[in-house]
């Protein structure tokens, strides 16, 4: 059987994008409009993923696909780039960050070097330029403590991080109005990315699985009550709080 083309999809949104036969909300679409949708379809295939479905994953990977279609297609009719530039573009990226494979070299000088050449060759000045700001809050301050931690700026151990995570949180309680408690809730936020990177623990990861176990112990309460939960006591939700976390699927 032959290899199914990226021509009918390409094509499939250029009709979609033309003009005047174009679909009416597609061709009005801008880069702007569309991203939060590529956000969205990237989610949705790490939610595959981590529900080991392949079928949902086959789907999921065709939006998030026809998603850089989208974009391409919105970047040829600017007259920007196409999508055959898109697929240059990262071949000859993978090439030159893989020279031990593609190249001469016998060993690669290392990723790392290699992405910080790069940056350097588009102009990057900062050790923190690059990382994108549309990046989930947590993500984006672990990336953003690791690129500092490269460059030398970083606690030398676990002790002092552990000390300004406490720092921090009496700042919350020391805050004088709602503009401050924001503030330093942030600081807080930020200090514990910073205590998980320390650790070695995916900050971003690690909240969600914690979500994860929250949901499915609330779940086991909601199942488990014969009342309406508004009208029990602090103590009788505790108990049945308690009940959930004993039982293996929710905890």
């Amino acid at each position: 059987m032959d290899r199914q083309s990226i021509d009918p999809l390409l094509e499939i949104m250029r009709r979609l994008r033309d003009p005047d036969d174009g679909c009416e909300w597609d061709k009005v679409q801008t880069f702007r409009t569309i991203a939060p949708y590529t956000i969205e379809e990237a989610y949705e295939v790490a939610d595959a993923i981590n529900r080991d479905d392949m079928v949902s994953l086959k789907d999921e990977l065709g939006d998030l696909l026809l998603q850089v279609v989208f974009h391409s297609q919105i970047a040829s009719d600017a007259g920007a780039f196409a999508f055959d530039d898109v697929v240059t573009s990262i071949c000859e990226k993978m090439i030159r960050r893989h020279p031990h494979i593609f190249g001469e070299e016998d060993q690669s000088p290392g990723w790392e070097q290699i992405k910080a050449e790069e940056r350097e060759q588009s102009g990057q000045t900062s050790a923190l330029d690059g990382v994108a700001i549309a990046l989930p809050a947590l993500l984006r301050a672990q990336k953003i403590q690791k690129r500092a931690a490269r460059v030398g700026f970083d606690w030398p151990d676990k002790a002092p991080v552990k000390e300004k995570l406490l720092e921090e949180l009496d700042e919350v309680e020391a805050a004088r109005d709602a503009s401050e408690v924001h503030e330093e809730i942030g600081d807080l936020l930020f200090s514990a990315v910073n205590l998980a990177r320390h650790y070695q623990v995916d900050a971003e990861r690690a909240l969600s699985d914690a979500t994860a176990k929250f949901t499915k112990r609330f779940n086991a309460v909601e199942a488990n009550v014969t009342k309406n939960m508004q009208e029990m006591s602090l103590e009788e939700l505790e108990a049945e709080w308690q009940k959930a976390k004993a039982i293996p699927e929710a905890g």
